[in-house]
């Protein structure tokens, strides 16, 4: 029987990025009409359903962490792959129309019992945590032996139009630039963080959508219905001027409009894969353990180290 614990937290004072309690206000916002602006949830939905198809295993307990409503109860997966559901959220309201247990929590701080759960997934939130770190150390610390982590999150090539458009009518009518648009992990890091975690046999992966829309406006009307608007600590407090908003709109009409009037907006999701180590999995064979040579393999000649290969007629003429 899972037991709810006391929050933990590997790192006490991270580098703060994040407003987390502003974070969960607008996800509270945009809870009731959520599923108006989900494609992108569900899209990752169906990405974590197909790889979850090709694990010849089962998961009697799974965590939804950083729940969007139904999008993760909702795959298309095979009677019994996934048992019962834990739900959680930073904002309630998010939990509202779930289903089965649901917890309101912080990604940055689990009430949950170590090796708890044989499966944990999180759907585009985990780019909204400040530990980022030491929110995977509590992933892994979860599952149980063997366990297996999906998670997906926003890269950072995300939003990379909007970014410029507001950088450049920032500095064109306010004199100045202030952060806007959130930081967001490459691919490169978030291989390095599986790894540092204590994750076995990390993959990662990323998916970059173009989006289009009419105007920029309605791309920020998006973002705020997603939850995913300015939460940065850094931000600046005062409102972003009229006139300054529909510059950046302009300029980003400009420099991206497509040719049917229209303007794309990119989100690159980063998905990463890791299991809780176990003595059954995959090891890496000790240095100087091959029992064949790769010259062999590629019918070529084998050099000791530091001498050169004579040049051969590659045959071009």
């Amino acid at each position: 029987m899972m037991r709810a614990m006391p929050p933990k937290a590997d790192n006490p004072s991270p580098m703060l990025v994040f407003d987390r309690a502003l974070h969960a206000r607008r996800r509270a916002r945009a809870a009731a009409r959520f599923a108006d602006h989900d494609f992108l949830v569900r899209r990752v939905a169906e990405e974590f359903a197909d790889r979850l198809a090709a694990v010849n295993r089962d998961f009697p307990l799974a965590l939804d962490l950083g729940s969007h409503g139904t999008a993760f109860q909702d795959m298309n997966l095979a009677p019994g792959k996934i048992g019962r559901v834990v739900s959680t959220d930073l904002a309630p309201a998010m939990l509202a129309k779930g289903r089965g247990l649901r917890v309101a929590a912080d990604e940055e701080r689990l009430p949950f019992r170590d090796r708890s759960f044989d499966l944990v997934a999180s759907l585009l939130s985990l780019h909204w945590v400040n530990d980022l770190p030491g929110a995977l150390v509590q992933i892994r610390r979860a599952l149980v032996p063997d366990g297996l982590f999906l998670g997906a999150l926003f890269g950072g090539e995300t939003l990379t139009e909007l970014r410029q458009s507001l950088g450049e009518a920032e500095i064109e009518l306010d004199g100045g630039l202030s952060p806007r648009i959130s930081p967001f992990a490459d691919l490169r890091d978030m291989g390095a963080l599986m790894q540092r975690a204590g994750f076995a046999l990390p993959v990662v992966d990323t998916d970059r959508v173009t989006v289009r829309y009419d105007n920029a406006l309605k791309l920020m009307a998006e973002l705020r219905g997603m939850g995913e608007t300015n939460a940065l600590i850094e931000r600046r407090r005062t409102p972003l001027r009229r006139a300054t908003l529909l510059r950046a709109a302009d300029i980003y009409r400009e420099k991206f409009g497509l040719a049917d009037g229209r303007v794309p907006a990119t989100f690159e999701i980063v998905t990463v894969t890791g299991w809780a180590p176990h003595e059954s999995q995959q090891k890496p064979l000790r240095p100087g353990s091959a029992t064949s040579r790769l010259a062999d393999a590629l019918g070529t000649s084998e050099n000791p180290a530091g001498e050169k290969t004579p040049p051969r007629d590659r045959g071009i003429s």
